[in-house]
């Protein structure tokens, strides 16, 4: 018997043998898509245009020293690099975490 554990809210437990099958057919591609947030407006980032100038606001600046295929950003006052993939159709829930961990009770990560 393989398979993955399932705990409900209800408390309920039961095993499903093929974990990735039952998340497919349950909301019809697999994971959920994710977003990011900017908390203080409640403002979903939908393109870089709209991250760079929310960046900007919290201190960061375009990095230009770097690999030409990233859009990247720095701070001054910390050591940390933002590098996101040029190609915003790309922009997945790693680099949306990495902004999240950069920018503390700034940004949020939800499941639409």
């Amino acid at each position: 018997m393989s398979g993955v554990w399932v705990f409900k809210n209800n408390g309920v437990i039961r095993l499903v043998e093929n974990p990735a099958a039952e998340s497919s057919g349950r909301n019809g591609g697999g994971s959920r898509r994710k977003v990011l947030v900017h908390l203080p407006s409640g403002q979903v980032v939908t393109s870089y245009s709209s991250l760079e100038q929310i960046l900007k606001e919290q201190g960061w600046e375009r990095y230009y020293g770097g690999d030409p295929d990233l859009f990247q950003f720095h701070k001054h006052s910390s050591i940390d690099l933002i590098s996101l993939p040029r190609d915003f159709s790309k922009f997945n829930s790693v680099y949306m975490y990495d902004i999240v961990i950069k920018n503390p009770n700034m940004f949020h990560v939800r499941d639409i």
